[in-house]
């Protein structure tokens, strides 16, 4: 930069006490923690009274450049984009040097503000004192600039941190809500031994499963499944399981129960989220299931001599209609040692690297070749199974297991 014009001395002490009330008042705004628009209200303030600037158009790269002030110009820069032969600049350079509109000529400098070689953004100055042209002095501007700017940089980090924070508090939480929704025990008894698996996809996933004892002869078994993930999901589950609970302590009637909870959730789904479900009724006296199937995967219930029969009637997902269009309760006699498999898509829905599905059918195989093993054994030897079938898949969904085995 060949332009200049030294000022006597006297010009001299009174720019560097200019400069330095400068620098005091953006140091205190910055120590004030003031907001982002507050900060470039100041520095703008600062520029032009304080250094005598008259004109003053700031751009920050935020995503893409934005004008961020613009003072003493006759164009409105907020709505102009920066010019390529601005953009590339990593030196303070006279826009008479650069190819550019002649809106742009309205600014005799352009100061490129950097930091760890990375350009923040570009401040244009006109109409200043003849002795602010000099190096020094546009350095000085350069200077308060870039302090300024990783000011508010820093400022925005932080916000981060803390939204990151509150975020990372939150999720906590809702894992801990999510972990609550399980029942602590499952039974183990002459009737029947029921056995649970939960594998989340992230860290707050939208599955549930649930036990809840009726009275001594029934109890009822629940395999769910929430659209979505995370804080969402998590809270409208904690919102079933409540709900599903205080409807079973006033009756035990399916129809009744799922058509209260579709209206639960229909009245407090977020967004367009809804649940498939699975729910179960069984009475240890008459070995009697009562079921339904609303919008769920479908159970497989494998007898004896293995053959097998889906559990699949019942009614659409909850949550999508005000009105359930269909509804159905249906009851199965249970012989002596079958076993019902509960599940989430998040099972049979991996794909191996020809993109064919594990699906229900090699479940229903499996299940067949491994009966005789324990529940726990047979859990843990299906999701084997499943990790096998591709064993570079990443799962896309939670996976929940719950077998149910009739003795």
């Amino acid at each position: 930069m060949a332009e200049s014009s030294t000022p006597n001395i006297q010009q001299e002490l009174n720019l560097k006490k200019l400069e330095l009330s400068a620098l005091l008042e953006i140091t205190q705004a910055i120590n004030d923690n003031l907001p982002e628009a507050a900060l470039y209200k100041i520095y703008r303030f600062t520029l032009l009274a304080q250094l005598q600037i008259s004109r003053l158009v700031l751009y920050v790269h935020d995503e893409e450049w934005e004008c961020k002030a613009d003072f003493g110009t006759q164009q409105d820069f907020k709505k102009q984009d920066l010019p390529e032969a601005i953009t590339s600049l990593k030196e303070i350079t006279y826009t008479s040097k650069l190819q550019v509109d002649k809106k742009w000529r309205a600014f005799e400098i352009v100061i490129p503000v950097l930091h760890n070689g990375k350009v923040l953004a570009f401040v244009m100055i006109g109409k200043m004192q003849p002795f602010y042209t000099n190096l020094e002095a546009l350095n000085f501007v350069q200077t308060v600039s870039n302090i300024m700017l990783v000011a508010i940089e820093n400022h925005k980090m932080a916000r981060q941190r803390l939204a990151q924070e509150s975020i990372r508090r939150e999720i906590e939480i809702a894992r801990e809500v999510q972990a609550m929704l399980f029942p602590k025990s499952l039974p183990n008894d002459k009737d029947v031994a029921i056995h649970a698996s939960y594998i989340p996809h992230s860290s707050i996933g939208g599955d549930y499963y649930d036990y809840i004892e009726i009275d001594q002869d029934q109890f009822l078994f629940c395999v769910a499944d929430v659209s979505g993930k995370g804080v969402p999901a998590s809270l409208l589950m904690s919102n079933f399981q409540a709900g599903l609970r205080t409807i079973l302590r006033q009756t035990s009637d399916l129809n009744t129960v799922v058509s209260e909870l579709n209206n639960l959730i229909y009245r407090n789904a977020i967004a367009e989220k809804f649940i498939t479900s699975f729910m179960g009724l069984f009475n240890r006296k008459t070995r009697e299931l009562s079921y339904v199937n609303a919008g769920h995967n479908s159970p497989i219930l494998l007898f004896e001599n293995n053959t097998h029969q889906l559990l699949n009637e019942g009614c659409t997902m909850l949550g999508a209609f005000d009105i359930l269009p269909f509804m159905s309760v249906t009851r199965i006699q249970i012989p002596e040692n079958s076993m019902l498999l509960c599940y989430t898509d998040g099972l049979t829905e991996v794909f191996d690297e020809d993109d064919s599905e594990f699906g229900i059918e090699r479940t229903i195989n499996f299940l067949q070749t491994h009966r005789f093993l324990s529940s726990k054994m047979l859990h843990l030897q299906l999701l084997r199974e499943i990790n096998l079938y591709n064993e570079d898949a990443t799962l896309n969904d939670d996976i929940t297991l719950l077998s149910c085995r009739f003795k």
